[in-house]
């Protein structure tokens, strides 16, 4: 019985010399390994359609417990203005990386709408950076390291919060502080306005040059410190912006 199965390919294996298992985060299954036969030769008509990063509904016969086999492939949406910039690709690459890892943590089907929300504004143009690092404060949850943004983090006030500490994982108030740097209220705002939007309902992004960079930073160090995690999809991010 072959299953419709909506889903985006994160990553993709060689398998002999005609075939390749694709790794899909679905909609409704997780993460499902799919065998594809003899897709690598020029001839087959699903070779472009098994590239990493394809979005699509993937026909399949699907197994439990093993690798399930691919019969066809309808892509929903081509993501071209994605594939046509390499700063997009590389925001892409690094998402879908770090989408696993997490998924691997937690096996939480709801991760996926979050993601390919995301991807989808990013095709749509919304700001790539900005769209990352909401994405990496929701996935923070998952992982069981969540960020304290409703109070100091250090002596549970919620008046005159002045700044964000990735040490300490969240605000401090005025009181609390002791070296760390101070940043500018709207970075302090914005950092929990990111924890709160949903993701399917952004439609524009208008966020300064100087909060993005102080976001980013302070979750740069926090995943550092507190998820263990190592990239290196983050590294050539890096790379990438610091050309553009």
């Amino acid at each position: 019985m072959i299953t419709k199965v909506e889903g985006f390919i994160v990553n993709e294996v060689n398998y002999g010399e005609s075939s390749k298992v694709i790794n899909v985060l679905t909609k409704d299954f997780g993460l499902l390994g799919i065998m594809c036969k003899g897709v690598k030769s020029m001839k087959s008509r699903l070779r472009a359609l098994t590239l990493r990063f394809t979005y699509g509904f993937f026909y399949i016969y699907k197994k439990e417990g093993k690798l399930s086999l691919l019969k066809d492939v309808d892509v929903i949406d081509p993501l071209s203005h994605i594939h046509s910039n390499i700063t997009l690709l590389g925001y892409c690459n690094y998402l879908t990386e770090l989408t696993q890892q997490v998924y691997r943590e937690s096996e939480d089907i709801r991760i996926y709408p979050l993601f390919l929300d995301c991807i989808m504004k990013m095709e749509k143009g919304l700001d790539p950076m900005v769209l990352t690092n909401i994405l990496e404060v929701k996935y923070l949850d998952f992982l069981g390291v969540g960020l304290h943004l409703d109070a100091c983090v250090s002596c549970g006030s919620t008046k005159q919060i002045i700044t964000i500490n990735p040490d300490a994982g969240g605000y401090l108030c005025q009181n609390c502080v002791k070296d760390e740097r101070i940043v500018s209220i709207k970075t302090v705002k914005m950092l929990r306005m990111y924890y709160y939007v949903e993701m399917k309902s952004i439609s524009k992004l208008s966020v300064s040059e100087a909060v993005k960079n102080d976001i980013n930073d302070f979750l740069n160090r926090y995943y550092e410190r507190y998820t263990g995690m190592y990239l290196k999809s983050k590294e050539f991010l890096e790379k990438i912006k610091n050309l553009s």
